[in-house]
């Protein structure tokens, strides 16, 4: 049911940006079946009415409250396209149904969902109807959670579904990456509601967490494939992080939450790591296979070293594909990038915020704001504002960015420059100077020890032998070269040159031999953009190399 609503939700995100008849007519259909399949009572779960009708609101991770919580969004997001609602009086039989069994008769099986996302969803209708019953119904499931026991699968703990501590006491990111992450979304949609300072603090804290401890450098979370989860502070193996895409996007997802109601630099450029990173690396150029999991390393010889046993290491898949078994990933995917717009732009009684940059323009209380700019590939950007004036203009100065160039007089806070806006046909320019960068990481980050990562502007960049031949990580580069960018047509951004070295031995290929009988021969290194990696056939990658 999720993957559905997903969809649906993607295509009403095009949908308020311009007609598709094709589009409207298939969501029609689709909201046409639930309506004519739904229970008496407003039940809708077509696995339970099909398969296990007697086991309603019997199992905790059954996912029937996540798989609502889809519907709903698909349905607020179809409304603000069309400003048609049957979708949302259909799910709210169904929301009343919840109610019911959940508050007032507390007779379901369980007390909180076991895969959180309701709780963000009821929030955007709340938002949209005003009903007092949708927040509430959210609050009570952000409430009860981790009051008491609730775990229901014998493998894991309860920190696997955030159920072991109340969310107020929550200040480490424990457990199920995307389950994660859609709480925390959750918990900063009801402090912004709500005003609880102490939800506030626990968001600011969990954020803190994930950003400054587990999080990698291609804003990948969930480092372990046991239970797609968070594990300690630091733990960020290469080779085998999980890192599915659906957690990038809940990431992001509580990013963007948090910047609105903590104007900060630092979660803007956790959205953008994000955008041009983490999620897009799980979709192929062509835009027809996919990736749940995203390494930061792939070694083909680790996936073959097995000669003699038919099983080998949990090790994640070298090449995109059409259909998971689970495919939660790939209408995931679709809304995030048919809704990234809403990232871009907030706005409030004084200030115009600009948190990302692509050609784009909005419009907001008879405010007029475009922005022209050849991101990523460059940092300039030009912008106009019409109908704005005495207002601010804040505009976020990227975290990668050393050097800028504004061309209007600002104040620096947090992250965003503040500018005046002094006529009603405004325009200024920045320039965020985009060089090479080269990332270490902390000492406690093992993968990483001695190794250095690339960047340009927002991009993360990586080696793939197909480019630079076999044995790719021997490889050191020269963090004191020249290096050469080069736009790349069929990739879209730019690619990056760099000298290199590798060793070579004198040895006469013995296994093991005295170090000072090695040699450095100098090689040229391409790296791609990181989200690029894995189209061109099976290879060895590696974002993290050797410094020289």
């Amino acid at each position: 049911d999720s993957d559905v609503a997903k969809w649906m939700e993607s295509a009403a995100y095009i949908l308020q940006k311009h007609p598709v008849p094709a589009l409207e007519e298939k969501i029609e259909e689709v909201i046409s079946l639930i309506e004519k399949n739904q229970c008496e009572d407003g039940y809708f779960n077509i696995y339970h009415m099909v398969v296990e009708p007697e086991n309603r609101f019997r199992i905790r991770d059954h996912h029937e409250l996540y798989c609502l919580g889809h519907l709903i969004e698909a349905a607020v997001a179809y409304y603000e396209a069309t400003g048609r609602d049957r979708l949302i009086n259909i799910l709210d039989r169904y929301i009343d149904l919840v109610i019911r069994v959940f508050t007032v008769e507390r007779s379901a099986g369980f007390v909180t969902p076991g895969h959180e996302e309701i709780e963000l969803a009821l929030i955007k209708l709340y938002r949209l109807r005003k009903d007092r019953k949708y927040l509430d119904l959210a609050m009570f499931f952000l409430d009860e959670r981790g009051k008491k026991e609730e775990n229901d699968i014998g493998w894991c703990r309860s920190s696997y579904n955030q159920s072991h501590l109340p969310v107020r006491q929550q200040k480490t990111a424990e457990g199920h990456s995307v389950r994660a992450c859609y709480l925390y979304s959750a918990m900063a949609d009801a402090a912004k509601e709500t005003g609880d300072a102490e939800l506030l603090e626990a968001c600011k804290a969990l954020f803190d967490d994930i950003a400054g401890r587990k999080m990698y450098i291609t804003g990948g979370v969930g480092s372990s494939n046991k239970g797609e989860a968070f594990t300690i502070a630091y733990d960020l193996p290469n080779d085998t992080a999980y890192a599915e895409t659906c957690a990038s996007i809940a990431l992001a997802m509580f990013a963007d939450r948090m910047k609105e109601i903590d104007i900060d630099g630092k979660y803007a450029d956790v959205v953008e790591r994000e955008m041009y990173n983490g999620v897009i690396a799980g979709l192929s150029l062509d835009g027809r296979s996919f990736f749940y999991e995203n390494p930061l390393e792939i070694n083909l010889s680790d996936h073959h070293r097995h000669t003699s046993v038919n099983d080998f290491d949990r090790l994640p898949i070298t090449q995109r594909v059409e259909v998971f078994d689970c495919s939660c990933c790939p209408p995931n995917v679709t809304r995030f990038i048919a809704s990234i717009g809403g990232s871009a732009y907030s706005f409030t009684e004084n200030t115009i915020f600009i948190h990302q940059f692509f050609a784009s323009k909005a419009e907001f209380d008879g405010i007029r704001v475009e922005v022209e700019t050849g991101y990523p590939v460059n940092g300039k950007v030009k912008i106009r504002i019409s109908g704005g004036n005495g207002r601010k203009l804040a505009v976020r100065i990227p975290g990668w960015c050393r050097k800028k160039c504004i061309s209007k007089p600002f104040a620096e806070q947090k992250g965003y420059a503040y500018i005046v806006v002094d006529s009603d046909s405004f325009e200024v320019e920045a320039d965020f100077e985009m060089s090479v960068e080269f990332y270490a990481s902390h000492p406690s980050v093992r993968a990483n020890s001695g190794k250095v990562a690339v960047g340009c502007g927002p991009i993360i960049y990586c080696a793939e032998a197909v480019d630079n031949g076999k044995d790719i990580h021997d490889i050191a580069v020269d963090t004191e070269s020249r290096a050469e960018v080069a736009f790349d047509e069929h990739i879209g951004v730019n690619v990056i040159t760099l000298c290199g070295f590798r060793s070579h031995d004198r040895c006469e290929n013995r296994l093991f031999y005295p170090a000072d009988q090695t040699e450095e021969a100098p090689v040229k290194l391409k790296l791609i953009p990181y989200y690029a990696y894995a189209n061109r056939g099976e290879t060895d990658m590696t974002v993290w190399l050797k410094k020289h």
